[in-house]
């Protein structure tokens, strides 16, 4: 078969074809965007240059939305951009910095606190938005205005990018965006005890989210788009007919409408998806990942692999991130031989890590085994 480049690869493997090889990503450890977080630590420079010499990569990238941040971490509160007075104190000790938001609604008073570590590339969540179904009803007080999108920067992401490899988006689903107000024992609670409550927020959301979705399309339109979420509805938190009410409808919707502007969808869900893969496939998405193993999953690869081939939908996985962080140079080999004699056959598979690692400075182990995950992938993946 003649070569491809990376993105050739990538999008034949997407569309459930046989590529010249198993394309290899390295999913949060983006490549090919200069303004990625890990392209920015310089311990995490040869393992980036080794990506972007060797992988195939997929640039994570989103258009700028406006001034108007809710949540102090670049998102809005239940969809919305409209102006809310919020006031906000930052205390800092030593590499940690804590923020506590108080967001002055219609209703009431909400408060969320923060915390970040310049040493961890993430966001903690002490203290979220919502603690009751009152406080729910203050947030969906906030008068609805929609986001407006900033597709300048987009010239620049497509360059870099250029045949190497395709540029993705992320969005969130209506019921996630539900769910996110509260923390997860709280929404699960909210949820189950009140569903009929849960289920005005999610109908409130919906077209909040479409709306969103039309004009995020219409400034620009990019070759993938994970839509993050899911995985809130799955077994054991909820059953699946929670997924069936609160999920489905809207993540169809959303890829039916990501289709008609020309994008490809793949939907992420972590944990166990034995019993709602039938729903996610129904969306009519191109993809989905991380197709986590047993135990984290209750799943093997090679059974979603036939579920989802039978639909021409891709499947990208599986390489935990704790093998990757902890594992043996031999145990990554391994697990990559694994996932290829699970996967590989019939093309359609694209492997993944199922996190990125999120420390500074990147571990040596961690380093190695990712380059190992690569080379093993590259030279046991051709057809």
């Amino acid at each position: 078969m003649t070569a491809m480049n990376s993105r050739e690869r990538l999008l034949t493997a997407l569309t459930c074809e046989t590529p010249d090889r198993v394309p290899v990503n390295t999913y949060e450890l983006d490549g090919l965007n200069t303004q990625s977080w890990y392209n920015q630590q310089p311990s995490y420079q040869a393992l980036m240059n080794f990506i972007r010499a060797h992988s195939d990569c997929i640039a994570n990238w989103d258009a700028a939305t406006g001034d108007q941040v809710l949540s102090g971490d670049n998102t809005y509160i239940l969809g919305s951009s409209h102006p809310v007075p919020i006031d906000c104190t930052v205390e800092r000790d030593g590499t940690r910095e804590r923020s506590t938001w108080m967001m002055h609604t219609p209703r009431g008073d909400l408060r969320r606190v923060l915390e970040r570590d310049d040493r961890v590339q993430t966001t903690w969540v002490i203290e979220h938005w919502c603690k009751s179904v009152e406080d729910v009803d203050k947030a969906l007080s906030v008068r609805f205005e929609p986001i407006e999108y900033d597709a300048g920067d987009y010239p620049r992401i497509r360059e870099e990018v250029g045949d190497r490899g395709l540029i993705m988006s992320s969005l969130s689903d209506p019921a996630y965006l539900a769910a996110d107000l509260m923390s997860f024992q709280d929404y699960t609670t909210w949820a189950y005890e009140h569903p009929d409550h849960f289920a005005r927020a999610v109908d409130v959301t919906a077209p909040r989210v479409m709306e969103n979705l039309r004009r995020m399309l219409e400034a620009c339109v990019v070759d993938l788009y994970r839509i993050c979420g899911p995985e809130y509805m799955t077994p054991p938190y909820l059953p699946p007919a929670y997924f069936e009410r609160f999920m489905s409808p809207h993540i169809t919707a959303m890829t039916e409408m990501i289709h008609q502007f020309g994008g490809y969808v793949r939907l992420h869900c972590h944990g166990r998806i034995s019993r709602v893969l039938d729903m996610i496939l129904d969306s009519g998405c191109d993809g989905t990942d991380p197709c986590e193993p047993p135990p984290d999953g209750d799943i093997e690869l090679d059974e979603v692999k036939r579920r989802c081939a039978e639909r021409q939908v891709s499947v990208w996985g599986n390489v935990e991130l704790k093998v990757l962080e902890q594992g043996t140079t031999q145990q990554v080999r391994d697990t990559v031989q694994q996932i290829m004699d699970q996967a590989k056959a019939g093309g359609g598979f694209v492997l993944l890590p199922t996190a990125g690692p999120i420390n500074v400075p990147l571990s040596p182990k961690t380093e190695g085994n990712y380059m190992t995950m690569i080379e093993s992938a590259v030279a046991s993946g051709a057809y």
